[in-house]
């Protein structure tokens, strides 16, 4: 819901973009077409997009996962990261969105990188799930529709291998999940899977208040 960290001032957002992080030319532009979108909000922040970086560069990943590609600048984020020969499947159900990704994607010298996968994402998830690839990812990141993300999750923990991570964004929902009073489909998913993951001993978990809240879940 946010695309800049929640409760941080315009001021200190602005300075933190100039000196905490490296924001290239392409993801400028990109994140600058994006907010010509009505559906803008659902952008990651640029923030959000250097931690996933540094912790995909930090993993050594090779293999990874995206389910909810929007435009495209948390993909480059990852697959910049990645050595030559690595690999993003990207989980994503508008042609329209993901086509404003490519263009940036082939700027950014990664569309190679990218496994593009225009399905709804169980259907996507379970067919890597039935081809065998089981245990074979090192990272995944989940951010796309809200009532299906412990559905989502579930299945990224049997593709992740052990010491495999999973991201999953907007786990503080503009801070709606502490508001007992918001009772709507999104909020009540985000609450239940933040409870699920919390109590979850297959991972071990830590929620980062990042952008609209950013939980990581390592898979023991």
């Amino acid at each position: 819901m946010s695309n800049k960290t929640l409760g941080l001032p315009d001021d200190v957002h602005a300075y933190l973009l100039e000196v905490g992080t490296r924001e290239t030319d392409v993801l400028r532009r990109l994140r600058d077409e994006t907010a010509a979108l009505p559906q803008h909000n659902m952008q990651i922040a640029p923030e959000q997009g250097a931690f996933m970086h540094l912790i995909v560069q930090l993993m050594g990943a090779r293999r990874c996962i995206e389910v909810g590609t929007f435009t495209g600048y948390s993909s480059i984020c990852v697959a910049t990261a990645l050595p030559d020969d690595g690999l993003l499947v990207c989980c994503d159900v508008s042609d329209e969105w993901t086509d404003i990704g490519r263009k940036y994607w082939a700027e950014a010298g990664v569309e190679d990188r990218i496994d593009l996968r225009i399905a709804p994402a169980l259907e996507t998830l379970d067919a890597l799930l039935a081809a065998g690839e089981s245990g074979t990812y090192d990272f995944a990141f989940i951010d796309a529709d809200k009532t299906n993300y412990t559905s989502y999750y579930e299945r990224i923990l049997q593709l992740l291998r052990p010491g495999g991570l999973v991201a999953l964004d907007n786990v503080l929902w503009d801070g709606q999940v502490a508001d007992p009073s918001v009772d709507d489909p999104d909020t009540n998913a985000l609450r239940s899977l933040n409870a699920m993951i919390a109590a979850d001993s297959r991972v071990t978990v830590s929620m980062l208040p990042l952008a609209d809240g950013l939980t990581l879940a390592l898979k023991r």
